[in-house]
């Protein structure tokens, strides 16, 4: 991967020892995905701020990582451990730690969002924009119902978009990859948010492409359904992006009530309890439940 003279000198530390870290994660990268460039992008996106994500080493390498960095870009980030607002029931230890955490990236210059859906709060850059989101929900969303390029990021390589500005130019921001070889096509009706996530599961874990093409018959989805079916496919698999555009020379992959239910079967840990939390991925404002708790 070719380097700016610029670049080549913030990689030898010329900008501080973070900004050399974060320019060794992106080449890396970039050589791992035969990219041939850095390119600009507008917006970075981060995980890795939950301490039970994260952890001990976690919490220590972003305490040292943040203490001569500073973010290039509007930079966002995902939920915490608690809400911050209101006292939690849990034990000092875990406090003092997930705030360890939130204090190195309010020093990085991040916007604390704490939200697994930035694109509902923020505004969109211009369809077409390179962004950086490491989410998996985030990145597919936004790839497949924004029109924004991003490629399915880790913690760390949008950590070093986020203060570089920059990330490789491969896989998702390339045109060519952006288009499906596989369709998968659902055997059953789809009504529910739980339809479009078990059929998201489905395929996530069937393709191993960038992208897939899932054969909704041209619906237009609604806002939670499509976080569903983006949030699915982005867990339980590599791939980053959705389309619905067919063609004669795709795969053809049914899915029907048989997966869907050894699906249910190997998601389902346990048969009853007395607690149901909704959230992941993120309900916004703006969404109802249509769901049946039977």
């Amino acid at each position: 991967m070719e380097l700016t003279r610029e670049e080549e000198k913030l990689l030898k530390g010329e900008g501080g020892e973070s900004l050399a870290v974060a320019y060794r994660i992106l080449l890396a990268i970039g050589e791992a995905t035969e990219a041939e460039k850095l390119i600009p992008v507008k917006w970075a996106h981060l995980s890795g701020v939950n301490y039970n994500t994260i952890g001990d080493s976690g919490m220590a390498f972003l305490e040292k990582f943040s203490k001569n960095a500073t973010v290039a870009i509007r930079t966002t980030i995902n939920p915490m451990g608690f809400d911050e607002s209101k006292t939690p029931n849990l034990s000092d230890e875990f406090i003092q730690k997930q705030m360890s955490i939130v204090r190195s990236y309010r020093m990085l210059g991040t916007t604390t969002s704490f939200t697994c859906v930035p694109y509902e709060i923020f505004e969109i850059p211009e369809k077409g924009s390179p962004v950086s989101f490491a989410e998996s929900n985030a990145a597919v969303y936004s790839n497949s119902i924004l029109g924004l390029l991003s490629n399915k990021e880790s913690a760390l390589s949008a950590l070093a978009s986020s203060i570089t500005g920059k990330s490789p130019y491969s896989n998702l921001l390339l045109d060519k990859f952006r288009h499906a070889k596989v369709t998968i096509k659902p055997d059953y009706n789809l009504s529910t948010e739980l339809d479009y996530g078990l059929l998201g599961y489905f395929a996530g874990n069937t393709v191993r492409d960038n992208c897939i093409c899932v054969d909704m018959c041209k619906e237009k989805l609604d806002t939670i359904k499509a976080k569903a079916l983006s949030a699915a496919i982005g867990t339980s698999g590599s791939c980053g992006m959705f389309t619905n555009e067919e063609n004669n020379q795709q795969e053809v992959i049914t899915c029907g009530k048989e997966e869907v239910n050894t699906i249910k079967d190997e998601l389902n840990t346990a048969e009853g309890g007395d607690l149901i939390a909704l959230g992941s991925p993120q309900l916004g404002l703006n969404d109802t439940f249509t769901g049946r708790f039977d």
